[in-house]
């Protein structure tokens, strides 16, 4: 079993920068992929980015030039970093770990961005 606790949310005017953090502790296998989901209220889940097990990247078109994934093996964390944030990023932030068909879900952090 993975436990996957998220940090870094918080209230941010338009135009700042989060940094969130994802760190991974339990029965740490093999990951495929890992990632950063959002969801905003009345909304559908999203997809944000992506990051592989080679370390291939990608993200949303419209977080693209803004967000950047990255991860940190040796310490098992993964990191979103946010810049020139705007209202519409407003959203509950949820990191996950993927191997084969298994999903592993941190809890969520809040991330709002004030006009």
């Amino acid at each position: 079993q993975v436990q996957l606790v998220e940090s870094g949310g918080g209230l941010v005017q338009a135009g700042g920068s989060l940094r969130l953090s994802c760190a991974a502790s339990g029965s740490i296998l093999r990951v495929n992929d890992m990632g950063w989901n959002r969801q905003a209220p009345g909304k559908q889940r999203e997809s944000v980015a992506v990051i592989t097990s080679d370390g291939s990247t990608n993200v949303v078109d419209s977080v693209k030039d803004r967000f950047i994934i990255s991860r940190d093996s040796a310490k098992n964390t993964l990191y979103l970093q946010m810049n020139s944030l705007k209202p519409e990023d407003t959203a509950v932030y949820y990191c996950y770990w993927r191997y084969r068909s298994i999903y592993y879900w941190g809890q969520g952090t809040q991330v709002t961005v004030s006009s």
